[in-house]
């Protein structure tokens, strides 16, 4: 379900029952010449258009503009633009906490966004995924403190908090969640990279038609190893991330 294309009785009906919204965070940042910019945010897309096919979960519009910093290029090469957008935290962080408090003031308790970009470092945290996972936070404390006062943790209303962690009325953190969007066991197993193998793979599965191998530069070293890729590999990385992100949904 598209949260863009649902009736608020529709809404209503999905809170009532639980259901989780997954938000897809990425970038707007150079991925080689054979690669769109959008490339991190539309692998999140597929995964979360997928994973609709098979449980139910509301996809929130997709955020395509993250921190995407000018380490892997300038906006602007010899040849011309290369289409890198690059949001600092302190312009992110504002929108994802208005964003996240509107999310939780219409009712839902079961938010979750999902990052692919720069995961690799995501126990560490970089600037996309820092800024997504202090709003929350900072959403949450504010939002709490309105609704039930300050005091509120303290109070003895609070007291079941550490023995049913993972119960949503006793633990409010778990209102909102950040996840990179794949796990380690994922990126150990397949080539995650930066406009190479991996990624060429995913978006030649995902997007095939954005793909241009007759554009691939060997210029770029990060990026060499995409005349390896295949939509095959793809596939196979689409479908064990759709796996992991039901199982953390399923929760």
């Amino acid at each position: 379900m598209r949260y863009e294309l649902m009736r608020p009785s529709e809404i209503r009906r999905e809170i009532e029952k639980g259901t989780p919204l997954v938000w897809p965070i990425g970038v707007m940042e150079f991925h080689g010449g054979h690669l769109p910019v959008g490339t991190d945010t539309l692998a999140v897309m597929e995964c979360c258009e997928r994973l609709e096919r098979g449980m139910d979960v509301m996809v929130f519009p997709a955020f395509h503009f993250g921190a995407a910093s000018k380490a892997v290029s300038a906006p602007m090469g010899k040849e011309g633009g290369r289409g890198t957008i690059d949001v600092t935290p302190d312009a992110m962080v504002p929108f994802f906490r208005q964003t996240f408090r509107g999310l939780l003031d219409v009712g839902l308790r079961n938010i979750h966004a999902f990052v692919f970009h720069q995961s690799e470092d995501f126990v560490q945290g970089m600037p996309t995924d820092l800024s997504l996972r202090l709003a929350a936070r900072q959403t949450i404390m504010e939002y709490l403190e309105e609704k039930r006062g300050m005091g509120w943790w303290g109070d003895a209303s609070s007291a079941d908090y550490y023995a049913n962690h993972a119960d949503r009325e006793a633990n409010p953190f778990i209102w909102i969640q950040v996840h990179p969007l794949m796990d380690g066991a994922i990126c150990a197993k397949y080539p995650i990279d930066h406009a190479g193998k991996g990624e060429t793979s995913l978006m030649m599965a995902a997007r095939p038609a954005a793909v241009s191998m007759a554009e691939h530069d060997p210029q770029f070293w990060f990026s060499r190893d995409a005349v390896e890729a295949t939509p095959e590999l793809g596939e196979e990385m689409i479908g064990k991330t759709v796996a992991y992100m039901r199982k953390i949904l399923s929760a």
